[in-house]
């Protein structure tokens, strides 16, 4: 044969040779080695169950008819049963680590207990007394497996500090989108919930915005600003009359204005569009006019001191129990929210709210 022919016989012969079914195997086994002895424990207590009990009785029996023949099974010491599957182990089960034996008791009942270190962590096993059955682990039918707990959709993502009665601060501009999407969200779980939470709206003042221009701002030493317009920080102020005189026997009259204006006005024609739907839902406009003009700076100063404690400087900005939520805007997922915030959380909790008012955005107005 020439030297090419040999050449081309070499090379099948390599290729056949590193194809070899077998040396595939061999590869695999190893691999599989390592982790066995871990997902080898249900597999072999399935054993237990199927054919293990038979073997760990004192007697084994074989019924045909109605005749029953008794095998006495035999035992052996507990340090060759020991020894046996420890050698079983390290030949059949651990690839790369050896199992050694630490102790082995007979706890009775044709059972071996017995103590192992593997890769410097210690397993407890069993064996039935002739040496034939390896339980990498037991199960202690007489005690309960204490389950963990399993987090209620109301409680997986926020979860507010308990309280027997929840408190709600949210603080808004009374025209940005963001601010209103809040409101038309929170709305219906005001309905729902009512007087089982402490509701508190407030707004975003801000300092000398703008310069101090009058057309963001009252004209005074305080310089009180809104960020969308004079109009906005004037409607924040009847807002604010309006939760203040408007509470008994709750705050609907306050949301039923506050959900009519915000469909219908905006910050160019607030300070003529709001007596509308005032007088529409029962709202004394005379009263909220008094209200504006002489409250108007004491209520906005405890709105910044209020901005300024809870550091907020955008709408909106909503705090659950002291704890900022940053959540979804839907009524549900506000539902969700509060209800984390309860001690012993109302039937109302597990309700179901449509989510057509409201807004799963984030977005906010700020300066």
């Amino acid at each position: 044969m020439g030297k090419r022919g040999r050449m081309r016989k070499e090379k099948r012969e390599n290729e056949n040779t590193s194809n070899k079914p077998s040396d595939i195997s061999e590869h695999g086994v190893g691999q599989r080695k390592n982790n066995l002895w871990m997902y080898s424990t249900f597999i072999l207590l399935a054993a237990l169950v199927i054919t293990g009990i038979a073997a760990i009785s004192s007697q084994k029996s074989e019924v045909t008819g109605a005749c029953i023949a008794e095998e006495s099974i035999v035992k052996i010491p507990t340090s060759d049963a020991a020894r046996k599957a420890i050698d079983y182990i390290n030949n059949n089960i651990l690839s790369g680590q050896e199992a050694k034996l630490v102790s082995v008791s007979d706890i009775g009942n044709g059972i071996y207990r017995m103590a192992l270190e593997i890769g410097g962590r210690k397993f407890e096993s069993y064996l039935s007394s002739d040496g034939r059955l390896l339980f990498p682990s037991g199960i202690n039918l007489s005690k309960a497996i204490e389950k963990p707990e399993v987090k209620t959709r109301r409680q997986q993502g926020f979860d507010a500090p308990d309280r027997e009665k929840p408190n709600v601060k949210f603080f808004v501009m009374s025209f940005c989108p963001f601010g209103n999407q809040a409101e038309f969200g929170l709305e219906p779980v005001y309905r729902l919930l009512k007087e089982k939470v402490e509701w508190e709206p407030h707004y975003v003042i801000y300092s000398n915005y703008m310069g101090g221009s009058k057309n963001y701002c009252l004209d005074n030493e305080s310089k009180y600003c809104s960020m969308h317009g004079i109009q906005e920080l004037n409607q924040d102020v009847r807002e604010l009359c309006v939760w203040k005189y408007y509470s008994e026997p709750d705050h609907s009259k306050w949301w039923d204005f506050v959900i009519k204006v915000n469909k219908n006005c905006n910050a160019r024609n607030a300070d003529t569009c709001w007596e509308q739907y005032a007088k529409e839902v029962g709202i004394d406009v005379e009263k909220i006019k008094k209200c504006q003009k002489e409250e108007a700076l004491d209520l906005l100063k405890r709105e910044v001191e209020l901005n300024q404690q809870y550091g907020v400087r955008g709408s909106p900005t909503v705090f659950i129990n002291d704890q900022r939520y940053s959540g979804l805007r839907t009524p549900q997922a506000y539902l969700n929210a509060i209800c984390s915030g309860f001690a012993s959380p109302p039937e109302e909790c597990s309700e179901q709210i449509s989510s057509q008012s409201g807004s799963a955005s984030r977005g906010g107005c700020g300066a």
